[in-house]
């Protein structure tokens, strides 16, 4: 998600160390990570904890019909990770100067046309989007079925809709102070300790947002939202992994501290979350009114664009209370 704003920032703090990261890649695929324990040939991971009992414990949430957007509006200035970029061209097709479609009431119509990349704004990233070593979710490997035309497996159209117990534990209340700053890392002990205090309950097949109160910066100081970002290391991903959670969320472009802690370790979280064990990452969620609010559990509604071989796509979840 970083746009060319800080773009020479980021290539230095995140895409760099790649050189390193074939030997990194190695050492993790060396671990007994795939076959998935959902079976050799899954391909949708944890989201096969969402039964429907699951969903009934979600719906029994809503007591209020309070609905919360969660999604940010996405445009040409919105800030993203390079080289990616978006934009909307609107056209009146075959209507020259206040022509109308030929008809005796005159009809008129706007078409509109995406030019993009669709990991821009808020936004899910699939098992197919990040791996280790070339090996991705389940141990498919990147030469088996990633293509130009789009990834013949682990694509966002094989996500199923994500209807479940959703639950926000708030980092920046956590810390006292209304946002968390550029690499400031949150442990697995701070989480632990945040839901402890905030009487955050996480259950098996849930969402789990976090606030940090970063994408305050996405309308004050775009420049800034896209330089870097608090949140979570390897750890706090692995603890997260471990309570068996479908999604994970942030306010934040990409969900871990940047810059990186360790400069020859990047994006490990993701790694943790999307290859080892199939958990599905949003980006950018607007947690502001959920945090603002207080809330601690509601139901999470996504249904994501089906567009075929996409490795990420463009969401606007909803949160129900």
């Amino acid at each position: 998600m970083l746009k060319t704003i800080g773009k020479a920032v980021l290539a230095a703090a995140v895409l760099a160390p790649l050189a390193a990261s074939g030997q990194q890649g190695g050492q993790q695929q060396g671990a007994n990570w795939y076959p998935s324990r959902y079976g050799a040939d899954d391909q949708i991971g944890a989201m096969n904890l969402l039964t429907p009992q699951k969903v009934l414990e979600a719906a029994r949430l809503v007591q209020r019909g309070q609905v919360y957007r969660l999604g940010v509006p996405v445009g040409r200035e919105t800030p993203a990770f390079p080289p990616r970029s978006a934009s909307i061209t609107v056209m009146m097709p075959d209507q020259f100067e206040g022509a109308t479609v030929p008809s005796e009431n005159r009809m008129s119509y706007a078409d509109d046309m995406f030019t993009g990349w669709l990991g821009v704004g808020s936004q899910i990233d699939s098992f197919a989007h990040l791996g280790i070593d070339n090996v991705f979710y389940n141990g498919n490997h990147a030469r088996d079925f990633i293509r130009t035309t789009g990834v013949t497996r682990l694509g966002v159209e094989g996500i199923p809709p994500m209807v479940t117990r959703g639950v926000l534990v708030d980092m920046a209340k956590a810390r006292g102070k209304p946002m968390l700053e550029e690499g400031e890392v949150i442990s697995a002990d701070d989480l632990r300790a945040a839901m402890r205090d905030q009487g955050v309950e996480v259950r098996q097949g849930d969402v789990i947002l976090i606030h940090t109160g970063w994408v305050e910066l996405l309308e004050r100081d775009p420049a800034r939202f896209g330089k870097g970002e608090p949140g979570i290391d390897n750890g706090a991903a692995e603890f997260l992994a471990s309570l068996g959670v479908v999604a994970v969320g942030a306010d934040t472009w990409g969900v871990e501290a940047v810059p990186f802690k360790n400069p020859n370790r990047v994006w490990e979280g993701h790694q943790t979350l999307l290859a080892k064990n199939g958990i599905h990452i949003l980006e950018v969620m607007d947690t502001r009114a959920l945090a603002r609010d207080g809330a601690k559990e509601f139901l999470f509604v996504l249904g994501q664009p089906l567009l075929r071989g996409a490795v990420q796509a463009i969401i606007n979840p909803i949160a129900i209370r």
